[in-house]
């Protein structure tokens, strides 16, 4: 259902982090902790992905408290399953490159 999706590489870190509701400067500082330092996302990148991807149905924004300026979101169950088939995609790139390159020295 979902083999011909690839996900960007901070879609695929923005989901990751949405397996439990977050606002988006927590989102913003678990992708960076996810990656080491290597994904930093602005602010403008990181709220223009959410609205994507709540138009898309992965995942969705949650009842914002009363006095509070703190949105939240989670993944729904749709984006769990695109978010497991892209791990899955993304362990058999993987598994096909230590096939090939496993034995060889790359150095």
């Amino acid at each position: 259902m979902f083999e011909n999706i690839a996900l960007t590489e901070s879609t695929y870190y923005i989901m990751l982090a949405l397996t439990v509701p977050q606002h988006g400067y927590g989102i913003m500082q678990q992708v960076e902790q996810m990656s080491r330092g290597r994904v930093r996302l602005a602010a403008g990148t990181l709220y223009g992905a959410l609205n994507t991807m709540c138009e898309k149905g992965w995942i969705i924004q949650l009842p914002v408290e009363a006095g509070s300026r703190k949105k939240e979101y989670r993944l729904t169950d749709v984006g769990l399953d695109i978010l497991n088939a892209e791990a899955n995609r993304l362990r058999e790139l993987v598994n096909n490159a230590d096939m090939i390159l496993g034995g060889k020295d790359n150095g």
